[in-house]
């Protein structure tokens, strides 16, 4: 159960829900996609295409041209004393290849459908088909969501308590924008909410139906609208992974120059634990992402090298400042007031 906090705009979480429902179609799995807000169907639509390997490699050669041009003025820039370092890969590398990689600018091909099932949850054409449901103290669309999951999962055949009937397969499940107002819960419009446990009883029933089935579930959350902790703490205890994305748009960090490469952040809250009592921290937390012109792109986030002469004292005690702000994990902290120490 994969829980992401969506950004304020919900522009690059809607993304990530695509990138997780088109590497499914890809690989052949089958898909139940929910939603209150947009049809299934239009979601389906707009998946980005795969790229192939070859593709790939010249997409990624093209992205990167202008980055290696500058690699001789940059060198001039660092301290001698670090140009013999080993340099720091803020891409994966295509050795070790995982997934697959995707064009946000061109949409999938619709061939690539047939061959799995799409099963679709679209909460106000079930709320017109259906009366008024109740069920352990759970509003009504919570409660269709989960009868609607687990009619699907004991259907298709992917229980993992009975025997397959058919080639082993995955389900993969996403909802969209899951305890917002379109689903019926006021956990995000007041701080004390009418039922503040709906939302905490359909995740302890959906984990249960994880556990079970051949089946893996992403989920979206306006985590920035709920003011009551207390809740937030219940979702991420019942969530095997965390990610939270936090855009650039709109706050001062947009226009800072610290930060004039990417265009937002990425906070991993919690990661799974693995057949042990403590999960793998791994050492890299300062992750950022940005959109380029057909990849959606996560790296390492890395402090200016140097600024240069052109940049004022007040601006380079503005970078110090806000270099402040980030976590220890990050390789270049600032510690001085007027520049920034390595």
């Amino acid at each position: 159960l994969v829980f992401t906090e969506e950004d304020v705009y919900g522009l690059y979480s809607n993304l990530l829900f695509k990138y997780f429902l088109a590497e499914g179609i890809v690989c052949g799995h089958d898909l139940f996609v929910a939603s209150a807000k947009e049809h299934p169907d239009n979601i389906l639509k707009e998946l980005p295409a795969p790229l192939l390997d070859d593709t790939y490699r010249n997409e990624l050669r093209e992205e990167t041209t202008g980055v290696k041009s500058d690699d001789f003025q940059d060198s001039m820039k660092i301290a001698w004393r670090y140009q013999n370092l080993p340099k720091m890969e803020a891409s994966p590398t295509t050795s070790t290849k995982f997934g697959h990689y995707y064009d946000v600018s061109k949409t999938m091909s619709p061939e690539l459908f047939q061959s799995i099932k799409c099963h679709s949850f679209y909460l106000p054409e079930e709320l017109s088909l259906q009366s008024k449901m109740k069920t352990c103290n759970m509003n009504s669309a919570y409660a269709r969501l989960l009868q609607s999951i687990q009619r699907i999962i004991y259907q298709e055949g992917f229980d993992g308590s009975d025997p397959q009937k058919k080639q082993k397969n995955i389900l993969r499940i996403g909802i969209q924008t899951l305890g917002s107002i379109l689903w019926g819960d006021d956990i995000c419009s007041s701080d004390t909410p009418e039922d503040i446990h709906s939302l905490t009883k359909f995740l302890y029933a959906l984990r249960g139906l994880l556990r079970k089935s051949l089946s893996a579930c992403i989920i979206t959350l306006p985590a920035h609208l709920i003011q009551n902790k207390a809740i937030m703490e219940r979702v991420t205890n019942l969530s095997d992974m965390v990610v939270g994305l936090e855009s650039f748009i709109g706050s001062e960090r947009e226009t800072n120059p610290l930060y004039k490469d990417y265009h937002g952040l990425v906070h991993v809250r919690q990661i799974p634990r693995l057949n042990s009592l403590i999960c793998d921290v791994s050492d890299t937390k300062d992750l950022a992402f940005r959109l380029k012109r057909k990849m959606f792109t996560i790296e390492r986030l890395h402090l200016p090298p140097d600024l240069s002469d052109t940049v004022s004292r007040t601006s380079k005690q503005d970078l110090a400042e806000s270099a402040k702000l980030l976590s220890s994990g990050c390789g270049a902290m600032a510690i001085g007031k007027k520049h920034l120490d390595f």
